[in-house]
């Protein structure tokens, strides 16, 4: 994957002033399309599966391996 990293406020301002568009070459060709988000937040008219009690409840568990633990494992196989 490629990056390209924006350094201009008032691009960077500008583009997510918009919401989405598209980045074209010279001659006109869609390069990509995009959406910007800031928040996180689901699309409007999105359900999510789970109520924000069910999600409440999930961040008390903190049961589980510790990650170093996870990725040593994944290393050594």
């Amino acid at each position: 994957m490629t990056a390209i990293t924006i350094t201009d406020p008032a691009l960077i301002e500008q583009l997510l002033h918009e919401g989405c568009g598209e980045f074209r070459d010279p001659t006109g060709r869609v390069l990509m399309r995009f959406t910007a988000t800031l928040s996180g937040d689901l699309p409007p008219g999105v359900v999510p599966p789970f109520t924000e009690e069910v999600l409440a409840e999930r961040r008390k568990d903190l049961t589980g391996r510790p990650l170093a633990d996870i990725l040593r494992d994944l290393r050594a196989n």
